[in-house]
């Protein structure tokens, strides 16, 4: 009887146990999505800066899996990585980032198994005041760790 009952304590707190470990594995799987994530952004707002370098482009795209898609239908379609790196180039080139936008203000976070929805808005400054433009929606998908694909909804 006191073996049963050593058991069965054992296999309880086990279980308990199990459990746990479970759920802190999700909360660091969110964590290091969200750290993936945060980092993505901050990155982009100093590339979106008139001071911005080149290197500034390869620490985003240090984010990006080899395989790495970008997916905007209203402006194009399927970029592989390569082109979307040689697009941030252009822009730099061209003066395209000239510190309008100030801020990238996420709104709304919904995490899935590797993956990510967010809903955010970037804030440019307009004639000396802040404006935020309209909700947008991207997917992100993950692969060991790194960025597997941006899907823009706007």
């Amino acid at each position: 009887m006191k073996i049963r009952f050593i058991i069965l304590i054992t296999l309880l707190f086990g279980g308990l146990h199990l459990a746990q470990a479970q759920e802190n594995n999700l909360d660091t799987h969110k964590d290091s999505l969200n750290y993936v994530l945060n980092q993505y952004y901050k990155l982009n707002l100093k590339v979106f800066q008139q001071s911005s370098t080149l290197k500034d482009i390869d620490n985003i795209f240090e984010l990006f899996t080899d395989d790495f898609t970008y997916v905007h239908p209203n402006y194009g379609g399927v970029y592989t990585r390569e082109d979307l790196y040689n697009g941030y180039k252009r822009n730099q080139k061209n003066g395209g980032y000239d510190g309008s936008v100030i801020d990238i203000k996420i709104e709304n976070i919904i995490y899935g198994l590797n993956a990510i929805t967010v809903s955010k808005r970037f804030v440019t400054k307009e004639n000396g005041k802040m404006v935020a433009s309209d909700e947008q929606m991207a997917l992100f998908e993950f692969k060991n760790g790194k960025i597997f694909m941006i899907k823009e909804y706007w």
